[in-house]
């Protein structure tokens, strides 16, 4: 027998008399189908079935070690009840007298060592199947169909702001637990709101306009979720636990709600009334107007009650809130006319009263900040120009004075009126632009400008500074500035020196170098060349000009020529300097750094100079027959480069890393060789032999 009789007893005495009677037609009408069956054991097996009754409903029994362990069907009356229904009933019994199990559990049956595990991969299996059917079957007949509406409610008195939200699709129902909603869309849970509303929480079950919401409620609702998880611990990252009820809106959510909203209307409620709001990019109609009251009187009125909008500040932006609809200001409006309206609100102002005296400054100060802010209301165009100020030119000359300070006279002009603005003595009877001049002023004390209050003028006695406004700032202040300069000053700029013609030649075994052409004065050479050593930028000469020392060519070669042959910079003044020819080489080297100078060589020294080239070297001088075969050919190197040092009368060493083995005799031989095939042959030893001859 398939099922255990004690199981069917157990069974029939909980479905009662009644239940049982409705299972036993069931089956004798052939109204159950068994879908699927795990078989271990008479006391172990599962079984799923479909019973045609009312309509088909699903049954799925389980039983392990002769107990019930789950019982389940889609009836009414198992929803009620939840124990044995007659559909289950008939389920168990169509099961018990079919008398057979599958071939599916025959082969489970033979495979006995693994049945176990076989019988969870298949339990897991259909579950996630069968589950994976619904859920798809209920996804498309409603997808797309559920929308989301917001709701932001604002409490004037705090200045807090919240959204609450509904869902639905005929009827909409609040959310009352966003933390439950997050997790129900993280699991993809199938929830019942309300009679009318159940569906699985996925993306595509909501309507395309209701995504960019959804994002947002899922967004926020994960940290109200993650805040409200921590607030009975001791690590409180948020400090207080949060709403499930309503996301309350910081400035980082104010702006990112508009972002997903605007365009829309949406429900808003305040001072307890609810309306409907459009929020906009549009900005709000707030301006203010300038009015004459009379010849000597006039006032500014805004267009609106001041405190009948509210301003609400979100992270990027700020938003007005007028009767009808929340505005997202832009930043030129936020500057301009909301600061504008600010102010009135902050001194409790409904108006401004000025006098005629004051046009001035609230044509150059006030209203070029506003700019469109501020309408003006029945003044002519020839009364506006009275006040208004035409645009400031500004002319600078530029000068040295005898301490090589720099001074730069400024003039402020207007038109055809040009005067000096530091001198406060001086009255100007025209309308200025404070802000301009401000702005003028300020280029000046950036740059490092002092006030000479005595000649009326800036003045910059830094030479750090005074290098930097050569090198950089001026160009920046050509651009602003109408720029005038004196002759002195044209001639106190960066300088870059060039060596001129350079002559070198070999005269009497001697090498000359003549540098009477150089463009620096050689007096001075001495402390350019420290201030090069110690890499500074510029040096300052006695005539007021700099020198450029960064990256400059002929400042390299300079000192190279002078710390690589030891020049003493009192041999320079005479403008020829004399070496030993040894130092040919040497020089010819510095040469090819050096672009734009033109060198005069005679021919001893080029000759000297193309004689020691190497692959010349190899060419001309041959090694004597009698020592070509006793000798390697780095030796053979060693003797060619001895005889060219002595033809043109230059001193040499052999090293100790020449691999002569200067330990042994062979390098004495070596030696008396090389002496006796040159011209003065004298060699010397520094290793001390039984063969070696004191040097």
């Amino acid at each position: 027998m398939l099922v255990n009789h004690k199981i069917l007893e157990n069974l029939y005495k909980e479905a009662g008399e009644k239940r049982t009677q409705k299972a036993r037609v069931y089956k004798k009408l052939g109204r159950v189908e068994i879908t699927n069956t795990e078989y271990q054991d008479s006391k172990n097996f599962s079984i799923r079935a479909i019973v045609v009754g009312a309509e088909p409903y699903k049954t799925y029994v389980t039983i392990k070690e002769g107990e019930v362990e789950d019982i389940t069907c889609t009836c009414q009356d198992y929803y009620n009840y939840y124990g044995v229904c007659k559909h289950t009933l008939a389920s168990i019994m169509q099961f018990a007298e079919e008398g057979k199990v599958s071939q599916e559990v025959k082969e489970k049956n033979d495979s006995h060592l693994y049945r176990n595990f076989k019988q969870i991969v298949n339990t897991f299996y259909n579950e996630e199947i069968e589950e994976m059917d619904q859920k798809e079957e209920i996804i498309q007949k409603n997808k797309g169909k559920i929308r989301m509406e917001p709701k932001i409610i604002y409490d004037k008195f705090s200045g807090d702001m919240k959204v609450e939200f509904k869902i639905g699709d005929k009827k909409m129902y609040k959310i009352k637990d966003l933390s439950e909603f997050y997790t129900r869309m993280l699991e993809k849970e199938s929830y019942q709101y309300g009679e009318k509303l159940q569906f699985i929480h996925v993306r595509e079950m909501f309507e395309e306009e209701s995504i960019p919401l959804l994002d947002f409620v899922l967004q926020y609702a994960e940290i109200i979720k993650y805040a409200n998880s921590n607030s009975n611990s001791n690590y409180r990252y948020y400090g207080k636990a949060l709403s499930d009820t309503s996301i309350i809106l910081g400035n980082s959510g104010i702006d990112d709600l508009f972002e997903v909203l605007k365009g829309k209307k949406v429900e808003f409620q305040r001072d307890y009334n609810t309306e409907e709001i459009e929020l906009t990019e549009e900005q709000p109609n707030i301006e203010f107007r300038l009015k004459k009251m009379n010849d000597e009187q006039y006032v500014i009125i805004p267009n609106i009650e001041i405190f009948n909008v509210t301003i609400v500040k979100g992270k990027k932006y700020k938003y007005v809130l007028t009767n009808k609809k929340l505005h997202r200001c832009t930043e030129e409006f936020e500057k301009t006319n909301l600061k504008l309206l600010e102010l009135f609100r902050q001194n409790y102002m409904t108006e401004v009263l000025l006098g005629k005296e004051e046009l001035i400054s609230l044509f150059s100060i006030v209203i070029p900040k506003v700019k469109d802010a501020i309408v003006i209301e029945n003044m002519t165009a020839e009364e506006i120009a009275q006040y208004k100020p035409k645009e400031l030119e500004v002319k600078i000359y530029l000068d040295f004075d005898k301490n090589d300070f720099l001074i730069a006279e400024v003039k402020f002009v207007y038109g055809e009126k040009e005067f000096n603005p530091l001198n406060e003595k001086l009255k100007v009877d025209i309308p200025r632009n404070r802000i301009q001049e401000t702005k003028a002023f300020n280029v000046f004390r950036k740059t490092g400008f002092m006030f000479d209050t005595k000649n009326l003028r800036f003045i910059l006695p830094d030479n750090d500074k005074i290098y930097e406004f050569l090198t950089e700032d001026i160009n920046y202040y050509m651009q602003k500035f109408e720029i005038m300069a004196t002759e002195r000053f044209k001639t106190k700029q960066i300088r870059h020196p060039k060596i001129g013609n350079l002559g070198v030649k070999v005269e009497n075994n001697l090498l000359s170098i003549d540098l009477k052409n150089m463009e620096i004065d050689v007096k001075e050479l001495e402390e350019i060349m420290e201030k090069y050593a110690l890499k500074k930028k510029y040096h300052r000469l006695k005539d007021g000009s700099f020198i450029e020392l960064k990256e400059n060519k002929e400042m390299e070669f300079l000192n190279k020529l002078v710390t690589g042959m030891e020049i003493d910079y009192k041999q320079l003044e005479a403008g020829e300097i004399k070496l030993p020819v040894n130092r040919s080489l040497y020089l010819d080297q510095l040469l090819k750094g050096i672009k734009g100078t033109e060198v005069t060589k005679n021919a001893e020294y080029k000759k000297i100079v193309n004689g020691l080239d190497k692959e010349r070297l190899e060419d001309e001088i041959k090694v004597p027959e009698n020592l070509d075969p006793i000798l390697r050919y780095y030796q053979k190197t060693g003797f060619k480069w001895l005889k060219i040092l002595d033809h043109y009368r230059f001193g040499g060493i052999l090293a100790d890393d020449m691999g002569l083995r200067k330990n042994s005799s062979n390098v004495v031989s070596y030696c008396r060789l090389c002496a006796k095939f040159t011209k003065k042959g004298r060699y010397y030893s520094r290793t001390r032999t039984n063969n070696s001859p004191k040097g």
